[in-house]
């Protein structure tokens, strides 16, 4: 059950008596991590992102110091994916529902003592959720650290790796997804299937973009008729083997940044030339 995560870190295998005995449960990390079921054109299966996400924890984890404490909980698979939905097989959660699970998941964290808890989220249409989610719980619980994370955002080979225009455009099911699956999962790639397709007629001379600091509203039908954003024909599992090598070194520091983390306390340190 726990698949590309070491069963050591998996959080589902202890017993009660075990995570009670934990020692400073309070500095420990928990990993959700998140994905999504939805279309990736006719070449790549519907777990793409979760597959994704899953691996990149799972070989950081096994990477990560012994001394750092940290387990992932099981995958939320589905997402909010509705931007897909017009595509048969894409299962999507609505925003309101995956916002619930995550804090109802999170206030059973938390009520076993933990206090840092990791969303770490592969599908590209719900970071603003995990977003709110952060905000909310931390809110409502101050003594609760909630990092809302995406998994391409560390840093990664892909500027080397790739074309410009893959790096612009190809978003979905292109030449860096497709090149990973072929790392990871190179049985459930149909490669013969693959077909190259960016937007059509996006603004020219325009400030406004598909994402970035100035979206616009789109759905995967606005821009693509295959449901492919880039070019999975360029696809290697060369090129996914070595994004993959630079993203779990990227979540290796970052899950042990996230052990030496403290919460920032205003006032706790008084500032040059204060009185205090």
């Amino acid at each position: 059950m726990h698949g590309p995560i070491p069963p050591d870190r998996y959080f589902a295998y202890l017993t009660w008596t075990e995570i009670a005995a934990l020692p400073d449960r309070e500095a420990v990390v928990i990993v959700q991590p998140l994905g999504a079921i939805e279309q990736h054109g006719p070449h790549l299966p519907l777990v793409v992102d979760s597959a994704l996400g899953l691996t990149v924890l799972g070989q950081a984890l096994g990477q990560l110091d012994a001394s750092v404490p940290a387990y992932s909980l099981p995958p939320l698979y589905y997402g909010k994916s509705n931007e897909h939905w017009h595509f048969p097989g894409t299962v999507s959660l609505s925003a309101e529902t995956l916002l619930r699970v995550i804090r109802e998941v999170a206030e059973s964290i938390y009520r076993a003592g933990f206090r840092k808890l990791v969303l770490l989220n592969a599908h590209g249409g719900q970071p603003q959720v995990l977003d709110i989610a952060a905000r909310d719980l931390h809110q409502t619980y101050p003594d609760l650290m909630v990092f809302p994370l995406f998994l391409w955002a560390v840093p990664n080979a892909a500027p080397t790796l790739f074309s410009p225009q893959e790096l612009t455009l190809g978003i979905h099911a292109g030449d860096a997804e497709t090149s990973l699956m072929l790392s990871i999962m190179p049985d459930q790639v149909r490669q013969d299937k693959a077909q190259a397709e960016f937007p059509q007629d996006l603004p020219e001379n325009s400030a406004l973009t598909m994402e970035g600091a100035l979206p616009f509203a789109w759905v995967t039908r606005d821009l693509s008729v295959s449901g492919v954003l880039g070019d999975p024909t360029q696809a290697t599992a060369a090129k996914g083997d070595q994004l993959l090598e630079s993203l779990v070194a990227g979540w290796v520091k970052v899950l042990d940044d996230i052990y030496r983390f403290r919460q920032p306390q205003a006032g706790a340190h008084p500032g040059p030339g204060s009185s205090r």
